[in-house]
């Protein structure tokens, strides 16, 4: 397990940041990607698609290229560095057969002492706000379509088919832009951004407690491992004061 842990300041806020990672027990390696910044208010989590060189290539390439080109934190310029993320996996995918494409979830924070969601795929950001624990972000999959629309139901052999199958990532051949969310922050705030490695393996309800009774990351990431760890985990818990 690797932790890491930073301070920020943003206008007249204080964010402690934490974040891990682990393998799990099904894949080889891992295939998550984790950034914390050590200088800005940045953390970027990634998550392959497969355990190939193309899940590989797709999510180091990612947040590399998503770090580089967050300068302008504003939509325009968020905009934008999603579509420097499309192109450079498009084309770190051409010479590598298995599909090469991830998830991006991201929090910046911006020039006015907000901070700005950055969704493509289903890894995930929480919010724990005056004890009220929301997802703040959309899964791109067919199965959210499909539970949202009233199509089947959630616990359906059809959604749990369609889970994975994602309509939105970095790497799709139609390079589709990714929602966008500012969100104000708070003294107590507590966000979590986690791929599905932990979402899939903890409920809502569990994450829920976790947060608001200050779980760690690494106590959190060893809950994926003690539930089965069917998948690559990485967290990033970020409070305000």
């Amino acid at each position: 397990m690797e932790l890491t842990a930073v301070e920020w300041v943003l206008g007249q806020r204080l964010l402690t940041a934490t974040a891990g990672s682990v393998v799990g027990n099904r894949y080889p390696a891992n295939f998550d990607v984790l950034h914390l910044d050590g200088a800005r208010p940045l953390a970027v989590v990634a998550d392959g698609m497969g355990d190939g060189p193309g899940s590989t290539a797709a999510g180091r390439t990612s947040v590399d290229v998503f770090v580089r080109e967050t300068a302008n934190v504003t939509a325009a310029g968020l905009r934008s560095a999603v579509a420097e993320v499309q192109r450079a996996v498009r084309d770190a995918g051409r010479g590598i057969a298995d599909l090469t494409g991830c998830t991006l979830t991201a929090f910046a924070g911006g020039p006015d002492g907000s901070a700005w969601l950055v969704q493509l795929g289903d890894s995930r950001a929480y919010r724990l706000r005056d004890g009220v624990f929301e997802l703040l972000t959309s899964d791109h999959t067919a199965a959210w379509l499909g539970i949202l629309n009233g199509w089947y139901a959630a616990d359906s052999r059809e959604a749990f088919r369609d889970r994975h199958r994602l309509t939105r990532y970095a790497g799709h051949p139609d390079m589709p832009e990714p929602d966008l969310l500012n969100v104000s922050l708070r003294p107590g705030d507590r966000f979590l951004l986690c791929t599905d490695g932990v979402s899939d393996q903890i409920h809502d309800r569990r994450l829920a407690a976790a947060v608001a009774d200050r779980t760690t990351v690494a106590e959190l990431l060893a809950e994926t491992l003690d539930n089965g760890g069917d998948d690559n985990a990485t967290a990033v818990i970020i409070q305000v004061a």
